[in-house]
C-alpha cells in the first residue's frame, strides 16, 4: 500500500491552460451528469487522463468530486418529480459494497504493473464497456425514435416485464418508477456491479442508468434522476477509502468540481424539455466517440509494458495527439446536444405562453 501512495501523490503539474481545460471538462461532465444521471464519469476521467493524469489518480479524484456534485443534480431533479429515493437508496447500498471491492481490484493492479498497467487497465475497460453499452442505448435510441417518433410514452421492456411478474416471498418491495413491485434479490447484481465499475474505471452510471431501464423497468427520465442518489452514494465511501491511500488529488476535484456544479443544473433543466428517446441518444453518441478516444491509447501502454513491440516516439505522440483531440470533439459534441435540446424546449416554452394566454382571454 506505501509504494501505491509514494507513486500516487506525483501530480501533474497545472497551468492556466490545463485549468481552464479541466474546468471545461467539468461543465461538459457536469451537464451530462444532470441530463442522462449518469454521473459523466465517462467524460470526466478519459478527460482527466488525457492531460497525463495517472488513471488511478483520475478515477479516485472523479469519484470524489462526484458525490455533492450527484447530490446538487438529484435535489434539482427530485423537485420535478424525476427521483425515485427508495430504489435509489436501496440500489446504492449493494453498490456501496461494489465500490469497496472494485478498490482493491484497482489497488491491485496498480501494485502490480504500475502506472501504465493501470492506464492500460482502465482504457481497454473502456473500450469493452463503451462498445457494448454504447452501441445497445444507442440501436434503442433510434428504435424508440422510428418506433414512436417520440411521441408515444416509453414502453416497460419484455424482461423488466417478466421479472416484475417473479413473486419471492420476503423480497418484494414496491418502487414508484416501476408502478410494480419487484424483487431486491433483482437489484443485489445490479448494485454490486455499477460500484465495482464506478471505483474501478469511475464509471457506474451507465450500467446503473441502463440496469434500472432495460431490467427493472423504470422511465428514462426516473432512472436517470434517480442514478444521481446512487452516485452519492458510491461517491462517499469511494471518496474516503481512495483518499487513505493519498491517491486523490484535490486540486482537479475542485476544479472540475466548480465547472460541474455549474453545469449539472443546466443538465437537469434540459431533461424538462425532451423526450426519454433524446437521453438515449445523448448517452450513446458521447460513449462511442470517447470509445475511440480511449482505443488510441491502448498500443502506447502496451508499448510501455512491453507487451508489443516499443513504439517510436513519433507514433506515440500522433496516438496521443489523436487521442485529445478526440476528446475534445466529445466534449463539444456533448455540450452541443445537451445545450441544443435545453435551448429548444425554452423557445418552445416561449412560445406557448403567449399562445396559452390567448386561449385564456378568448374563453
Amino acid at each position: 500500500m506505501q509504494d501505491i501512495t509514494q507513486e500516487a501523490v506525483k501530480f501533474i503539474d497545472l497551468n492556466l491552460i490545463t485549468i481552464a481545460y479541466l474546468f471545461f471538462v467539468g461543465f461538459v461532465g457536469g451537464l451530462v451528469s444532470g441530463f442522462i444521471g449518469s454521473g459523466g464519469a465517462f467524460v470526466l476521467t478519459p478527460g482527466m487522463m488525457s492531460l497525463g493524469v495517472p488513471a488511478l489518480v483520475a478515477v479516485a479524484s472523479n469519484m470524489c468530486h462526484k458525490f455533492p456534485k450527484a447530490l446538487v443534480g438529484a435535489i434539482k431533479r427530485a423537485k420535478y418529480g424525476q427521483v425515485d429515493l427508495k430504489l435509489g437508496l436501496i440500489f446504492g447500498v449493494f453498490a456501496e459494497a461494489g465500490v469497496l471491492y472494485g478498490v482493491h481490484i484497482q489497488e491491485s493492479i496498480k501494485r502490480s504493473f504500475g502506472d501504465a498497467g493501470s492506464n492500460l487497465y482502465v482504457s481497454a475497460a473502456f473500450v469493452l464497456v463503451l462498445g457494448i453499452v454504447g452501441s445497445f442505448v444507442m440501436r434503442d435510441a433510434i428504435k424508440s425514435l422510428k418506433d414512436s417518433d417520440g411521441q408515444e410514452e416509453e414502453k416497460v421492456p419484455k424482461l423488466a416485464r417478466r421479472l416484475q411478474t417473479i413473486n419471492i416471498p420476503g423480497t418484494m418491495v414496491y418502487f414508484k418508477s416501476l408502478k410494480a413491485k419487484i424483487s431486491v434479490l433483482f437489484i443485489i447484481p445490479l448494485g454490486f456491479a455499477t460500484g465495482m465499475l464506478a471505483a474501478t474505471i469511475a464509471v457506474g452510471g451507465f450500467l446503473g442508468v441502463p440496469g434500472m431501464m432495460y431490467v427493472l423497468g423504470a422511465p428514462s427520465l426516473m432512472a436517470s434522476a434517480t442514478e444521481l442518489v446512487v452516485a452519492f452514494v458510491m461517491g462517499v465511501g469511494g471518496s474516503f477509502k481512495y483518499a487513505l491511500s493519498g491517491l486523490v488529488d484535490i486540486r482537479l476535484v475542485m476544479i472540475i468540481l466548480a465547472g460541474s456544479l455549474f453545469g449539472i443544473q443546466l443538465g437537469a433543466i434540459g431533461t424538462t424539455y425532451v423526450k426519454g428517446y433524446t437521453i438515449k441518444l445523448v448517452m450513446g453518441v458521447i460513449m462511442i466517440t470517447v470509445l475511440f478516444s480511449r482505443a488510441l491509447m491502448i498500443p502506447v501502454y502496451l508499448s510501455e509494458l512491453g507487451l508489443i513491440q516499443t513504439l517510436q516516439e513519433s507514433t506515440v505522440k500522433w496516438l496521443k495527439n489523436g487521442s485529445f483531440a478526440i476528446m475534445i470533439f466529445a466534449l463539444l459534441l456533448g455540450a452541443f446536444i445537451v445545450l441544443r435540446a435545453l435551448l429548444k424546449g425554452l423557445k418552445a416554452e416561449r412560445q406557448s405562453t403567449p399562445q396559452a394566454a390567448l386561449e385564456r382571454s378568448e374563453v
